[in-house]
């Protein structure tokens, strides 16, 4: 009877563990179902078949653009850890090409900081080398103060909030102290007052990483939406008083501007934004207001600071316990298209404010190869091959650099993928002898496999560049200063690294190939010396 009660009680005791590791098995978290393309979704990834005779296109299209609006729900549609990242299952294949397009990267969290720490430890850092290059050494003629936006001993009184952190009344300041308080003025400050007629920064401004920093780590006092536009923008004001432009993630890295999609319809990247002012800075044109990437605490640092109460009301908790907000402007701002962090924190670009308006006025100017904005219409220059011609003869185009700089922004453009240049904008006080100022690159980096060449019919068309320009083009197409390495190692700079995808590094190389192969085209069609312009200042 004994031998029987333990037998008994042995079974029982098996009993019980085997359902309480069956409950522990149903209790274990599912992984998320990563849609391949061969169920119909975009799968992650951008080489799928595109023929127009496969089975079920127009419902894998209907598909694909869902994803792209509800990127919210994307278990990758905000930043987290590399860890949470990789706990996520995919289907082997759509592994394997994930591998294959992230192992060049110095960016990933996986060791790649460390390697590009030792190679520059080394001195192999091939951007370093780059900004020794005596391309990147040519120095500005001597600044009057009619080279100088702001003259820091009248203009900065403009500035009271700033000037009194530091100890400074605008009054009673002898000649040494006037010298010496630029040094002592917050980042944002510093960058304004260095601003003159060639450039929006020096090439080794040390308030430039300060300001970066600041970007990324001065605490948040307010928030408001910014008037205007087609997409949702915020003005953000930190402590020091700088403000930034505010565009929140929209889409994640891997996916592409769909193929039915109008370049005025385009979603605007947050990451296209940070890319494109480093882009801005390999090329050393110096004309992107400085951007970082950042992770936002969207109660916290949104909806606890922000006065606007159109803003304020868009805020809701989403089914799956995230904070949502979609704010109001022309396109994507309702619930379908709402912004939900994870489950609160969300990336996106700050870009540091030029100086106000009321301080330093901006004249906007028409592209002169600007597009139709219409799903039928041309503008002019798509349909005349001479309209060049039509606009060398139009001012400011008919003398100084400012055709010079059109073409410049074309190659910086095109580079990028970016349709979207309508307007741009130059300083009011330096008139037409200053450069142009490459603001608003969010529709950049849309389509890695596609090269949009009509981006470059402005300089197929006027066959002109810079002689700056074109040596620093062919020193980028060189093995030693290859331009997609060098973005790589410059993007490994900013927090929300890696900011772009290996297609998209591939993709500036590409391109920058066929600029060159136009200007190739342009001098053996009309010489070197009527194609090559030297610099003038």
């Amino acid at each position: 009877m004994m031998l029987f009660r333990k037998f008994r009680a042995l079974l029982l005791t098996v009993f019980l563990v085997a359902c309480t590791v069956h409950v522990m098995i149903d209790l274990l978290p599912r992984p998320d179902r990563r849609t391949s393309a061969a169920d119909g979704g975009d799968g992650g990834d951008v080489g799928g078949c595109r023929c127009a005779d496969s089975p079920g296109r127009a419902e894998a299209d209907k598909r694909a653009l869902r994803i792209l609006h509800d990127f919210g729900s994307e278990p990758d549609s905000n930043r987290t850890s590399a860890a949470a990242r990789s706990q996520r299952r995919r289907t082997p294949g759509e592994a394997d090409e994930r591998e294959r397009e992230r192992e060049p990267l110095v960016g990933e969290e996986s060791g790649g900081r460390a390697v590009a720490a030792a190679a520059a430890a080394a001195g192999a850092s091939r951007l370093a080398a780059l900004f020794q290059h005596p391309l990147y050494q040519l120095a500005l003629p001597a600044l009057t103060e009619r080279d100088a936006l702001f003259d820091v001993n009248t203009d900065i009184a403009f500035y009271p909030k700033a000037t009194e952190q530091q100890g400074w009344d605008g009054e009673g300041r002898d000649e040494e102290n006037a010298r010496a308080a630029p040094e002592s003025y917050p980042n944002w400050l510093r960058f304004h007052v260095g601003i003159n007629r060639y450039e929006l920064y020096a090439g080794r401004d040390p308030a430039l990483d300060g300001l970066l920093r600041d970007l990324l780590t001065q605490k948040i006092t307010s928030v408001a939406m910014k008037s205007g536009g087609t997409q949702l923008k915020l003005i953000v004001t930190f402590q020091n008083y700088g403000q930034a432009l505010f565009k929140p993630m929209k889409q994640t890295r891997e996916q592409q501007t769909p193929p039915d999609f109008f370049y005025f319809s385009d979603f605007e990247r947050h990451n296209a934004e940070i890319a494109a002012f480093h882009l801005d800075r390999v090329l050393d044109f110096r004309r992107v207001p400085p951007v970082a990437g950042r992770l936002v605490n969207m109660t916290r640092e949104i909806r606890d600071v922000t006065r606007d109460k159109k803003l304020w009301r868009t805020f809701f908790i989403s089914p799956a316990n995230n904070v949502c907000f979609y704010g109001e402007c022309s396109y994507y701002c309702s619930t379908e298209h709402a912004l939900c962090g994870k489950p609160d924190q969300i990336e996106g670009s700050l870009a540091a404010f030029l100086p106000d308006l009321n301080l330093a006025k901006r004249k906007t100017w028409r592209n002169p190869w600007r597009r139709s904005y219409h799903k039928r219409k041309k503008a002019e220059w798509e349909v005349d091959p001479d309209y060049c011609d039509e606009v060398k003869r139009t001012p400011p185009y008919d003398r100084g650099t400012r055709l010079l700089d059109v073409m410049d922004m074309t190659v910086f453009d095109f580079l990028m993928g970016n349709m979207d240049r309508h307007h741009y904008e130059t300083f009011e006080k330096f008139g037409n002898d200053t450069f142009i100022i490459h603001l608003d690159n969010g529709r950049g980096f849309g389509k890695h496999s596609h090269d949009e060449m009509s981006i470059l019919v402005p300089l197929t068309q006027c066959c002109r560049v810079k002689k700056s320009t074109f040596l620093r083009l062919q020193l980028l197409a060189k093995e030693d200063y290859r331009l997609s390495a060098l973005m790589e190692e410059s993007l490994l700079a900013d927090r929300l690294s890696p900011v772009l995808i290996r297609p998209h590094l591939r993709a500036l190389d590409r391109r920058l190939g066929l600029v060159l192969r136009v200007l190739a085209d342009c001098v053996d069609k009309e010489g070197y010396g009527d194609v090559v312009a030297e610099d003038r200042r």
